[in-house]
């Protein structure tokens, strides 16, 4: 019997091109075995090492680490104080965890839509989501480029309002020749296998605001302090401790962040190679009609963590569906980012409808993500690129 692996759900047999694939060298092995033969596992120094290493390449003030990305968000929703009454605005068109955090906090997820050129939240629908019950903006660099960072900070200044910046895509990409993740009040990231660089699991939130930043670690380490000026009693020891606020088990070990660290050393390389295979990809694909291209914001240098390509379906005589299940009769590994998050059942039983966002519900229904990683060789993009126009070509009206 043929062997099979998983891939996002999928069946993956041998030789099939996956749609993404993490990077791990001899030195990141290293130093993970040197963590793993020392005396802290855990809740040692690497962690503060990564820590470190975070805030100096995104120029963030401060950085704290935790166990993924979903925990980040988490935390940044506490960190803002987001609670029951309050609504955030977020982006349809992402993972579910980019919109459940704001239900964990007991608070209204409202959903702006999308500019169907760039694929982001759109900043206008931003403005016509506000009400006085908005608290926070939570803005998904979809695909990794940056979303319309300066515009967004604007419009939550006017309404004094938190700006969180879900950055799980977009580790490497500039703003305007700043690097992501110092522009925001907080910003998110995720070190998952299929994104840029990774610890297996991890995750981050970098901010410049101290007093977000305190609020952050008491999140991430169950509202526990040692602190003595953040005491309410006098201290009775040097073993004393004290829960000053509701949190969570959100660290990361140690052995993950010598991964993450590690992999960091080479977040310019890999950046470099996804630009490479975009600009690839882009001119293959800009003069074929039945395919429309995600556009890209100048002020946007992006380290892509996906390549989407979206059908025009008007012009093929086949669905999205027969389309990606011919790519993978291609040995072609391809997935679907993203199924608007308020069409999920559990949404629909708080009253969401379909309809809210018309872009974002649109744009759903063309589009795959192809392979994009470091690692796919010139001849595994040609693969790609052969597989995409036979299919074209196949499917033509």
């Amino acid at each position: 019997m043929e062997k099979l692996a998983i891939n996002g759900g999928y069946p993956v047999r041998a030789g099939v091109i996956k749609y993404g694939r993490q990077w791990i060298d001899e030195k990141d092995i290293e130093a993970v075995d040197e963590v793993l033969r020392s005396d802290f596992i855990t809740c040692g120094p690497k962690v503060d090492e990564m820590e470190r290493s975070l805030a100096e390449y995104t120029g963030a003030k401060y950085a704290v680490a935790v166990s993924n990305g979903t925990a980040a968000l988490h935390c940044a929703c506490i960190a803002a104080g987001i609670g029951p009454g309050d609504e955030v605005i977020v982006s349809p068109i992402t993972f579910a965890a980019s919109a459940n955090c704001i239900l964990y906090c007991g608070a209204k997820p409202v959903f702006a839509d999308i500019n169907i050129e760039t694929y982001n939240i759109d900043p206008k629908c931003i403005r016509k989501k506000i009400t006085d019950k908005t608290k926070a903006v939570i803005a998904v660099d979809f695909t990794g480029q940056a979303v319309e960072i300066d515009e967004i900070r604007k419009i939550c200044k006017e309404h004094n309002l938190l700006f969180i910046e879900d950055a799980a895509h977009s580790i490497g990409t500039k703003y305007n020749g700043k690097q992501v993740g110092s522009l925001a009040d907080m910003t998110c990231f995720s070190f998952h296998p299929v994104k840029t660089i990774t610890g297996g699991e991890g995750g981050a939130i970098t901010t410049n605001d101290e007093g977000l930043y305190r609020k952050l670690v008491l999140a991430h380490t169950h509202g526990i302090t040692r602190l003595p000026e953040e005491m309410v009693h006098e201290s009775e020891g040097s073993w004393y401790y004290e829960e000053i606020s509701m949190g969570y088990n959100y660290r990361l070990t140690d052995f993950q962040a010598a991964l993450i660290t590690s992999q960091m050393t080479k977040l310019e390389k890999f950046a470099k190679r996804r630009k490479e295979i975009v600009k690839r990809y882009n001119k293959e694909f800009k003069d074929i009609p039945e395919i429309i291209i995600q556009k890209e914001i100048p002020e946007s240098d992006s380290c892509r963590h996906l390549y989407i390509i979206r059908l025009d379906l008007n012009k093929l005589k086949c669905t999205r569906k027969e389309f990606f299940q011919a790519l993978w009769k291609e040995n072609i590994g391809c997935q679907v980012h993203y199924i608007p998050v308020y069409w999920f059942p559990y949404y629909e039983k708080l009253g969401y409808t379909r309809g809210l966002c018309p872009n974002a519900e649109e744009l759903y229904k063309g589009i795959i993500s192809i392979p994009l990683y470091p690692r796919l060789t010139d001849e595994d993009v040609s693969d790609v690129i052969h597989a995409v126009k036979k299919l074209i070509d196949n499917y033509r009206k």
